[in-house]
């Protein structure tokens, strides 16, 4: 699940390898429909029970394995939710490169430093093809 989310409009609201802890993460409650309305948040979850909020330092470096393969992201968002099952959902919202917003589940990702070589790969490829897609 993507979005745009461009709260930082200078610059799209993207990040590089030197700049990603500027992204602003959204701690200290759970997300409302009303904050992702206003940008300040990814996502909100309504479906579900005794959400709150994960004990992490945000903006946090990962790598997000999703279905057409790895991808750098930073963590702005990180909430824990009962759902309709019972089971705990440890829920995270992604900044990309580019500027776009994605939420993953805490499984698909890979905590790393902003040092991690496969990371900063995966950053500098994406702005680059980013960079080339801006351009046709």
């Amino acid at each position: 699940m993507s979005q745009d989310f461009e709260e930082h409009d200078e610059d799209g609201g993207g990040f590089d390898v030197d700049d990603w802890a500027r992204l602003k993460p959204f701690i200290g409650s759970v997300a409302t429909l009303e904050d992702v309305q206003a940008r300040r948040a990814i996502f909100a979850l309504g479906d579900t029970e005794d959400g709150e909020t994960i004990d992490m330092d945000l903006p946090q470096p990962a790598i997000w394995w999703e279905d057409d393969g790895e991808q750098a992201a930073v963590i702005v968002q990180a909430e824990a939710h009962i759902g309709s099952d019972g089971e705990t959902m440890e829920v995270l919202g992604l900044i990309l490169p580019d500027g776009s917003g994605a939420v993953a589940l805490m499984d698909d990702v890979d905590l790393v430093d902003d040092t991690d070589p496969t990371w900063r790969d995966l950053v500098a490829n994406a702005i680059n093809d980013f960079d080339d897609d801006s351009e046709e």
